[in-house]
């Protein structure tokens, strides 16, 4: 295929919930692509929350004619503003969590409640002072400090607890290029930070985190705050907080102004094999086929199994 970029398979280090993995990465049309093993060989963009693919036909003509490997499927998905379909290719929906921004005052006055309201202002009276911050040895070691509070959060082993400084110090300065710093402060202690991407058409939360001792002064809203402030000054008119979820993370972003947007996610197979996993829906796993009821069940025992061997160990 003349005028189409044919680089062989390469290895890049990334994070893989939160630990540091190797991954098989191809470039196309000057953008990397992940190559995802298992029972189906699925190629995505490497970045998704950050890039878009900028030409997906290009992709599939490349994909449709290597030899080096062989694709089951090829997945992309759409981001924030543009939410109708532009493609004809098998289509589902992804659900994220998306703020929309207009100003400062139009958030504090329309699109969160009373009870976030006092949240922030009880922060601001608890003594909870929120800044940018650089990227220097204190602000690591407070991201340390956060980070190794417990060996548990949302009900799942935490999977930046244990990190000492330099590990957080490495793994964290990789995407500095392109996000904002937001500290947390109470009587010069960090109890909370935030790490705000640039991503090109809106802004991405991409971590948030605060200490637990230090819940009851609500620095986490303080943070979100500053966020929604940031971006309504830099001209950013959506904040984008990952998925969209139920339980008490979700809650969080319900009450923060976040609401669901659902943005079409497309798959090309390329095999008998990567059609047969879209007729049946087998490409999301076997997790899907789960009961919820027994789903929320099996949660409530990690949890409580978790929170036994941590207090064990303690």
């Amino acid at each position: 295929m003349p005028g189409l970029l044919r680089a062989g398979i390469f290895p890049k280090y990334t994070l893989v919930k939160g630990q540091p993995a190797q991954i098989e990465c191809v470039e196309i049309g000057g953008q990397t692509f992940s190559i995802s093993r298992g029972p189906l060989t699925v190629v995505a963009l490497e970045d998704e929350w950050f890039n878009e693919v900028t030409d997906p036909i290009l992709v599939i003509e490349e994909l449709r004619h290597r030899t080096d490997f062989s694709p089951d499927l090829f997945t992309f998905c759409q981001r924030i503003p543009h939410i109708e379909p532009l493609y004809d290719f098998h289509r589902e929906w992804e659900s994220i969590a998306a703020l929309s921004v207009d100003t400062y005052d139009h958030w504090w006055a329309k699109q969160i409640e009373s009870a976030t309201r006092n949240k922030i202002r009880k922060s601001q009276k608890a003594g909870i002072e929120v800044r940018e911050c650089q990227f220097d040895d204190e602000f690591v070691r407070g991201m340390t400090s956060i980070f190794n509070e417990t060996p548990i959060r949302q009900g799942r082993p935490f999977w930046h607890y244990g990190k000492d400084f330099e590990t957080v110090k490495r793994q964290f300065s990789r995407f500095l290029f392109r996000e904002s710093l937001i500290g947390a402060y109470c009587k010069n202690e960090m109890v909370g930070f935030a790490m705000l991407g640039d991503s090109g058409t809106f802004a991405d939360l991409g971590q948030i985190i605060s200490k637990l001792e230090h819940r009851d002064k609500a620095p986490t809203n303080a943070l979100v705050a500053k966020c929604v402030e940031l971006c309504a000054t830099r001209g950013r008119r959506h904040l984008v907080y990952a998925y969209w979820l139920d339980g008490s993370l979700g809650d969080f972003k319900r009450q923060s102004g976040f609401e669901e947007v659902r943005l079409p996610r497309y798959y090309v197979p390329f095999t008998l094999t990567g059609k047969l996993a879209l007729r049946n829906n087998l490409h999301h796993g076997l997790r899907q086929f789960l009961p919820k009821g027994l789903e929320d069940r099996l949660k409530l025992l990690r949890r409580s199994w978790l929170e036994r061997r941590a207090q064990t160990k303690r």
